[in-house]
């Protein structure tokens, strides 16, 4: 079955050329103005990944985000952002709030489809065994689950990528730039700073104390390191 993108865009010519270029790749396109009843709507269709603009008209993408995260049926699928603004202080609060990706106007559909399928790409991907068990956490790939001990951690696309790259690759110290490229490879218009957000959503996950973390560690001047578990 075709993947089923939903775009939530009230520019009427953006989002036509959008609907466009992603059904031409064969992909299931639900176009959505952003109005009240959004969110019931993207509930009831479940689409696999949401580009969503910023600047809607009854409330913004950022709200849209928060509420997409604390939906159980919607909180783990791609939302990578479409805005106008530029700034560092609005990537970094998109991903703060729970978005995989950030994308500024004016965009090419090429590359808009390009990070499409690197998310999507991502979801499938399951070349590894579908259970781990490590220290106290569950890897599920097939499910794209973590377990610490019996509570279940609400994580993201992204989130979830990253957490499985350090519970497979413990011991070792990480740059940046490494992380990246092992998690998100191809989507490379991410910078650092990227990573430092995602770590932070995931010590609040998995840490008893964010500030004093036992698992994922800060290499200073370097990165990141995954401590093995016992």
């Amino acid at each position: 079955m075709p993947k089923r993108i939903a775009v939530v865009e009230d520019e009427a010519e953006l989002s036509a050329l959008i609907d466009y270029n992603l059904s031409r790749q064969g992909y299931e396109v639900q176009v959505l103005g952003g109005a009240k009843g959004t969110l019931k709507a993207l509930e009831q269709w479940k689409p696999d990944l949401v580009v969503l603009d910023v600047m809607l008209p009854e409330t913004d993408g950022f709200e849209l985000c928060r509420q997409i995260r604390q939906s159980a049926a919607l909180a783990r699928i791609p939302v990578l952002f479409l805005t106008a603004r530029s700034d560092e202080v609005d990537r970094v609060l998109g991903l703060e709030i729970g978005g995989d990706d950030y994308m500024t106007k004016p965009f090419s559909p090429r590359e808009l489809i390009a990070r499409v399928k690197a998310h999507l790409r991502r979801e499938d991907m399951d070349t590894e065994p579908a259970a781990q068990e490590i220290g106290p956490f569950r890897l599920d790939r097939n499910g794209r689950r973590v377990h610490a001990g019996e509570r279940k951690l609400e994580l993201t696309s992204t989130e979830f990528n990253l957490l499985e790259f350090f519970l497979t690759h413990p011991g070792r110290a990480y740059s940046r730039e490494q992380l990246l490229e092992a998690v998100w490879g191809e989507q490379r218009y991410v910078t650092p700073r990227t990573v430092d957000v995602h770590v932070r959503r995931l010590r609040e996950q998995i840490e008893e104390q964010p500030d004093n973390p036992r698992y994922l560690t800060t290499v200073r001047g370097f990165g990141y390191r995954f401590e093995e578990p016992v």
